[in-house]
């Protein structure tokens, strides 16, 4: 059943629901503001317990200009320091990106910093409003993501007309699910959350560890608050210039260019998943098969559509390669559909309320920047793309198409400035897909105290804390002292380190040296994933 957020705006929000820890948050009023507390409670998730975290609910307004108003509860979780105090460095606020992905699990993620300089900072992790345990959440429609959708690519009035519609229901839904409070989900709202999250843990900085969206989130924060900026580090590094519709016509043409290099990979290995001696071949082979599906899906269930969906992990990280591989060698080897069915779901979950993140990934990216109004400019546009780009140009498009119809007014963008702001870690591989490399530079060139370490040609998209030494050291190393590589002239990178490594299926022995990526990276990768 449908969770109605408007018609609880002015009784429900005003009062401080329990969240998944069954804590409850203290408000004050403070100088005609607003002035939050936390009271901490023992956590209920089992990850958050064997660390030993604190979990509470954070009560803050709904809308920033009206303090006195209507509040929501953000879930926040707290894994305190474990050094002597005099080596205590303060909070650390950490955001897995999306937007609309889940963030009080990642209180944990201190102890996957190596040399243990994770363990002089208070972790803390948060939901951010709209998404998961904070209250309300938002949910539209759980079935919008099931199986056989229409083909992605327009290429009948029919298709292009059914995906419209579809669109139009689904910004249709969350008006009526989430009613005012669209106004006030942007990622302006957002930092304003975190402001308040810093003044209810009573630190005078903060430190900011965020993926993929979450690096967006650390550079307003930084823009509205740079005195308040301890230290940063940003992974996956968000273009601010390119604020939401460019940077979706970015990620098309990235993502293509990755599912190349994916084909030869899959060429490379022809002798175990018998998919094409070449990358062409594989490439022609995928092709075939999404248009053979796009006729018939396998089961009733695996369409040309969802075959996309399934490949398009394979940009975005190197860790599913060879689940993928087997998968489509199942496929095209025995008609067995069962693997790709299970990668689909594990990506698109049917149960209630699963659209939670999609949901707020559009409240976000909707009302952050104004998108084309005419239908024409979207559709010059992505063909156009669809030329150079074809493997996700329209499966992008149509992702974002309710933002055409959204029921929440955007906002003007940020101005992102990090002039004053204290030294910032930025990190990024060379053929990042969701977050182009250009986007690293774009931000290095706005934040000039900070360092970029760049993944040398990898492929994998906010990949640090996976293992790879040079990478992972960076980060230790900041932490501990606030040491950055040098800074190096020119529009380049500060520190040059090898990508996290393509697997190798022919050669267990190789692979195992290198430990495996820990499951809470894991579990995260999939937290990150958004077109």
């Amino acid at each position: 059943m449908r969770r109605i957020l408007a018609a609880a705006m002015t009784i429900a929000l005003a009062a401080v629901g329990a969240a998944a820890t069954g804590a409850r948050a203290d408000q004050v009023r403070h100088r005609g503001g607003y002035d939050p507390r936390i009271e901490w409670q023992k956590c209920t998730d089992p990850s958050l317990v064997s660390r030993k975290a604190e979990c509470g609910v954070l009560a803050v307004p709904v809308d920033y200009k009206t303090p006195g108003g209507p509040t929501l509860d953000l879930a926040v979780a707290r894994v305190k320091h474990t050094v002597p105090e005099a080596k205590y460095q303060g909070v650390m606020l950490v955001n897995p990106g999306g937007p609309g992905a889940k963030g009080q699990g990642l209180a944990v993620l201190g102890s996957l910093v190596p040399k243990g300089a994770g363990d002089a900072y208070d972790w803390i992790g948060f939901d951010p409003r709209g998404v998961g345990a904070s209250k309300p959440a938002l949910t539209c429609d759980s079935k919008y993501a099931g199986f056989r959708r229409p083909e992605y690519v327009p290429t009948t009035t029919a298709i292009e007309t059914t995906w419209l519609r579809r669109a139009q229901r689904y910004a249709r839904d969350c008006r009526k699910a989430g009613g005012s409070l669209l106004d006030h989900l942007k990622t302006q709202d957002s930092v304003r959350d975190m402001e308040s999250i810093r003044l209810a843990l009573g630190a005078t900085q903060i430190n900011f560890y965020g993926f993929s969206y979450g690096t967006y989130l650390g550079q307003v924060y930084a823009t509205f608050y740079p005195s308040r900026v301890r230290r940063m580090v940003l992974d996956g590094v968000v273009n601010p210039a390119r604020v939401w519709y460019d940077s979706n016509l970015d990620q098309d043409v990235a993502f293509d260019r990755n599912m190349k290099i994916y084909f030869a990979w899959l060429a490379r290995y022809h002798k175990i998943y018998h998919l094409g001696r070449t990358a062409r071949a594989v490439e022609r082979l995928y092709y075939a098969e999404r248009a053979r599906l796009a006729a018939k899906p396998a089961g009733g269930k695996i369409g040309s559509s969802e075959l996309t969906d399934v490949f398009l992990q394979a940009g975005y990280y190197v860790f599913g390669w060879e689940d993928i591989a087997r998968a489509f060698s199942d496929w095209v080897r025995k008609h067995d559909a069962g693997a790709l069915e299970r990668l689909y779901l594990k990506n698109n979950p049917q149960e209630k309320g699963a659209d939670n993140g999609y949901a707020m990934y559009l409240a976000v990216q909707c009302t952050d920047a104004a998108w084309p109004a005419s239908w024409t400019k979207w559709t010059s546009d992505n063909w156009e793309v669809h030329r150079r780009a074809p493997f996700e140009t329209w499966a992008n498009a149509w992702f974002n198409a309710p933002c055409r119809d959204w029921a929440a007014a955007p906002a003007i963008p940020t101005n992102v400035s990090g002039e004053t702001v204290a030294p910032i870690l930025l990190i990024s591989e060379t053929l990042d897909a969701a977050t182009p490399f250009s986007g690293a530079l774009e931000v290095r060139k706005r934040f000039p105290r900070s360092a970029l370490v760049e993944g040398v040609g990898g492929t994998t998209h906010a990949g640090s804390l996976f293992g790879d030494d040079c990478v992972d050291n960076a980060v230790a190393d900041y932490l501990a002292s606030g040491a950055l590589p040098k800074r190096r002239p020119g529009e380049r990178s500060d520190q040059k380190c090898d990508p996290i490594p393509q697997p190798d299926p022919a050669n267990g022995a190789a692979r195992s040296k290198r430990a495996p990526a820990p499951a809470t990276r894991l579990e995260l990768r999939s937290a990150l994933v958004t077109r």
